[in-house]
């Protein structure tokens, strides 16, 4: 077997993102295949902080994958690099990642608990991007596991072209090995740690199951090839070889999802695992077609040593002592130590040095790597995750990553006075590791407002910063961007006039405010005749509304969807102005408000909350303590989607709050939908704290 450190060909490469819903064994997955392949010493463990991929302090104390890792396993002289990704739906965006730069996907699903939300929300985002998948479904020798049931899901909720290649012999604490329906062979555990089984002949319990499914995979295999399906007919051996290569073409069209089974804590069915991975799922030896970022022109990369280089930056981390590392992925050309590259999007260039092989935490140094590889280098100046790296003098920008839009906020302050200066530049080194997290000083609410996909995923971020950059911060409920309007016309006018010696200040205008529907915004109206205020004045009315307006009446929000008519007026020869008009039209904007009968409007959130039948009374009844208004259930699988619009004030800490209600089996999404006008209790408690915050 060659060594890690060797220069693979790009046909003995496989690129494997492993997905799936949080717990479901993805990360213990790659410490058995690791293990099983001698690419590892020991055989770690995600409870005690030992796991291979997840070995930053945050993810060693929360017990959970958190960032994107990047380990190998040589196998049948292929390495075969695998993508762990977080199964919280908090790090999305590192799943999204490990897609863009896979040439195929697992999806882990463990056989007691089959499909679960992560599972449906990832296996989407691996099929939205065309990736050919594959299932393996794990804890086979736990208490409850259940194959066909589980199989049954995948087909009804995930794929219907789900298609076992193995099937287990026993299940739980039977569960003793497996039969591979391609080679109709059983192959029974001997105990340890590496998986190692012998052949036998099938079980006679499983001899009829394994007919039955055996019968359907091939049927729908040879159903592609014209060949193998007279031979078929004709009652003819099939040729071994032939079946592979059209199941393999099969799979990386996505008409094929083969299912493997196996114990990821016992290696049971990683050996076997492993084989069909190198033999079947699909290297990156083929042209890519991608369309140019700028959308200008389609792109077609040859996976050639000697095509010109393209590689994208896909994740970059920071380490003490090391500095920023950024991963890539190469999609033609080869890239070797000392090469100068291009980074097109920056103008900038990067000398390529210290280029490594990501094995976990360790790096393993490399002078080259080949189309299709995977690899990790130190010190790039310029250089951004979703950057594509090219040649000297190349302008080609790669198709970059989708990453999902944060839609949960919190407020920061600083901890410590020292820290108040420091608070910007580290929430931005944060967001150049993870692009799903934002910050920025949101000027009408007054704070500095974090962004992410989650609570989870926002607390961690700080946590990160904190142990990185050694910057404490608070986190706060952000104010709410209330906004104000009134409901009713009214009229009146405001002067202004002022007269101190020499030249005075003159202005007087009459103004009608009307309200508008929600959403139109501000309109002015100039319908002033006659030149009672020349025409050079009207522009300042309007300046002076629309300024006042930004302050509002009643706490102090901007008032919005109204319509200011300017009817009416007088102006003095001498002393008007448009200072004098301006003042004149904020004055008259003040009075008449008032008399509108102005409320306030709340930023109303519209939700969607994906649960498990058995929590939906607990989700209801919480919406309802929540002012939350629903709008429709629909049924997805075997969970319910419930669709509300609840005021975004009674949001806070929602996403921990339903994983405990729901024993966190439930997600949501929100945006933003509407402003709608807030009850009379309401209007009283912000018009208070509005005014205690004045005070």
């Amino acid at each position: 077997m060659a060594s890690a450190a060797s220069v693979y060909e790009t046909p003995n490469i496989r690129n494997v993102v492993l997905f799936g819903h949080g717990g479901a064994g993805k990360t213990t997955l790659v410490d058995a295949m690791c293990y099983v392949a001698d690419d590892t010493s020991r055989k770690g463990d995600v409870q005690k902080g030992s796991a291979l991929t997840d070995f930053t302090p945050e993810e060693t104390g929360h017990g959970i994958s958190i960032n994107l890792g990047v380990a190998h396993a040589c196998w049948n002289d292929a390495r075969v690099n695998l993508i762990d990704t977080p199964g919280y739906l908090d790090f999305l965006g590192e799943v999204m990642a490990g897609i863009r730069v896979a040439d195929a996907g697992i999806c882990v699903i463990d056989a007691i608990s089959g499909v679960e939300v992560g599972t449906e929300k990832t296996w989407a985002a691996a099929r939205a991007a065309g990736l050919p998948r594959a299932v393996f479904v794990s804890m086979m020798d736990r208490d409850n596991a259940d194959f066909g049931n589980t199989v049954d899901q995948i087909r009804a909720e995930l794929d219907s072209g789900a298609m076992p290649l193995q099937l287990p012999i026993g299940e739980g604490a039977d569960f003793s090995g497996i039969v591979d329906l391609l080679t109709m062979t059983a192959h029974r555990f001997k105990g340890g740690d590496l998986g190692a089984s012998d052949e036998v002949d099938i079980p006679g319990e499983s001899s009829a199951t394994a007919e039955e499914f055996r019968e359907e995979l091939i049927e729908t295999i040879v159903a592609a090839d014209d060949d193998l399906l007279e031979a078929y007919f004709e009652g003819d051996e099939l040729d071994p070889r032939r079946v592979i290569e059209v199941l393999s073409d099969a799979i990386r069209a996505g008409d094929i999802v083969p299912v493997f089974c196996g114990s990821c804590q016992t290696s049971a069915g990683v050996p076997a695992l492993l084989d069909r991975i190198v033999e079947l799922l699909p290297s990156p030896d083929r042209s890519v077609s991608q369309m140019a970022r700028d959308g200008s022109e389609e792109v077609t990369l040859e996976p050639g040593a000697a095509a010109p280089t393209a590689a994208l930056v896909f994740k970059t981390t920071s380490e003490p002592h090391v500095g920023d590392l950024s991963y890539f992925r190469i999609f033609s050309g080869r890239i070797t130590n000392g090469v100068t590259l291009a980074n097109p999007e920056r103008s900038a260039t990067e000398r390529i040095a210290h280029m490594a092989i990501p094995h976990g935490s360790r790096r393993i140094d490399v002078d080259a790597l080949n189309p299709g590889d995977i690899g990790v280098v130190t010190k790039l100046k310029d250089t951004h995750t979703g950057d594509t790296l090219c040649d000297s003098g190349s302008a080609l920008i790669l198709e970059g990553i989708q990453w999902p839009s944060p839609d949960l906020s919190l407020a920061v302050t600083a901890r410590t006075r020292g820290d108040e200066d420091k608070i910007g530049s580290g929430l931005a080194k944060i967001h150049e590791e993870d692009p799903t997290f934002s910050s920025g000083y949101d000027g009408e609410r007054g704070q500095t407002i974090i962004r992410g996909l989650g609570e989870i995923h926002l607390n961690i971020s700080l946590e990160k910063m904190t142990r990185k950059y050694g910057i404490n911060v608070d986190t706060h409920q952000p104010n709410i961007a209330y906004r104000e309007t009134i409901t009713r016309v009214a009229e009146g006018h405001g002067r202004h006039r002022k007269q101190s010696g020499g030249r005075g200040q003159f202005g007087d205008c009459h103004v009608r405010l009307r309200p508008l529907a929600r959403g139109e915004g501000y309109v002015f109206v100039d319908s002033i005749k006659g030149g009672v205020i020349p025409t050079k004045f009207v522009p300042a009315v309007n300046k002076g509304i629309a300024e006042a307006s930004q302050r509002g009446v009643l706490a102090g929000y901007p008032l919005v969807d109204f319509e200011a008519e300017c009817y009416y007026g007088s102006h003095h020869s001498v002393d008007s102005s448009d200072i004098a008009f301006q003042i004149a039209g904020s004055l008259a904007f003040q009075k008449v408000a008032r008399d509108a009968n102005p409320v306030i409007l709340e930023p109303i959130m519209e939700i969607e909350v994906e649960t498990p039948e058995e929590y939906m009374g607990e989700v209801m009844g919480d919406l309802n303590q929540r002012r939350g208004r629903v709008l429709g259930m629909d049924s997805k699988g075997r969970r319910q989607v419930v669709k509300a619009r609840v005021p975004q004030s009674e949001l806070y800490k929602y996403s921990a709050a339903l994983r405990s209600l729901t024993h966190g089996k439930a997600t949501h999404t929100r945006s933003l939908a509407a402003y709608e006008q807030v009850p009379p209790h309401v209007q009283e408690r912000v018009i208070a704290e509005s005014r205690r915050d004045d005070d």
